[in-house]
C-alpha cells in the first residue's frame, strides 16, 4: 500500500484536491440555496401581511363605494386564490403571477378611493391605506432581497463546476420575482369609473 501511495503521489493529490474543491463548491450551493429559500420565506410573509390586511380594506371601502362593487369582487376573488395557491418553491410562478394580479387590483381600489371624499377622509381607511403602503414597501425590498439571493446561487449553479455538481445534487434554477406585462402598464383610473 505505501509503494503504491509512494509511486501515486501526484495522482492522489490531484484526486484530493479535486474531492477539497467539489466539497467546497457543494457546500457554497446549498448555502446559497438556502439564503434564496430564506428570501423567499421573507416574501412569503410579506405576503400573508397583505393578504391578511386586504378584508379590512375592503370592509371599509364596501361602505362607501357601492359603484365599485365589481372591483371589490375581482381582489376578493384574487385573494382567495392566493390563498388557495400552494405555498413554497414548487408553484413559484403561478404564486408571483398572482400576487401580481393581486397587486394591481388593490392599487386600483386605492386609486379609486381617491373618487370618494367620505371615504378619502375616512380614519380607518386612512390607517388602511398607511398600512398597506408599509406593507408594499416590505414587499418591495423582499422582492430585492430574494431576487439577489437568487442571481447569487444562479450564478454558482450555472458556472462550472457548479452545473456539473447541481446536476448530481438536483438543485435547479428559480424564477426571478417578477410581474408580467399587463401588470407593468400604470393604473388607468378612468378605467375605473367607467
Amino acid at each position: 500500500m505505501l509503494e503504491f501511495i509512494s509511486n501515486n503521489w501526484i495522482g492522489i493529490g490531484v484526486l484530493a484536491v479535486l474531492i477539497i474543491v467539489f466539497y467546497s463548491w457543494y457546500v457554497s450551493i446549498i448555502t446559497k440555496r438556502n439564503a434564496m429559500e430564506e428570501a423567499f420565506s421573507g416574501i412569503d410573509v410579506k405576503l400573508k401581511k397583505r393578504t391578511d390586511l386586504i378584508p379590512n380594506i375592503l370592509a371599509i371601502a364596501n361602505k362607501f363605494m357601492a359603484y365599485e362593487k365589481s372591483l371589490l369582487e375581482e381582489v376578493t376573488r384574487l385573494r382567495s386564490q392566493v390563498l388557495k395557491t400552494e405555498k413554497g418553491l414548487a408553484n413559484i410562478d403561478e404564486r408571483f403571477k398572482l400576487e401580481g394580479q393581486l397587486q394591481n387590483s388593490l392599487s386600483g381600489l386605492i386609486v379609486a378611493v381617491e373618487n370618494y371624499p367620505e371615504l378619502k377622509s375616512n380614519e380607518p381607511m386612512i390607517e388602511a391605506q398607511r398600512a398597506y403602503s408599509d406593507v408594499e414597501a416590505h414587499i418591495s425590498a423582499a422582492r430585492r432581497n430574494f431576487n439577489s439571493a437568487n442571481r447569487v446561487l444562479r450564478n454558482s449553479i450555472q458556472v462550472f463546476p457548479g452545473n456539473i455538481i447541481t446536476c448530481l445534487i438536483g438543485v435547479s434554477v428559480m424564477a426571478f420575482f417578477q410581474i408580467s406585462e399587463s401588470e407593468r402598464k400604470p393604473v388607468d383610473a378612468t378605467q375605473l369609473l367607467k
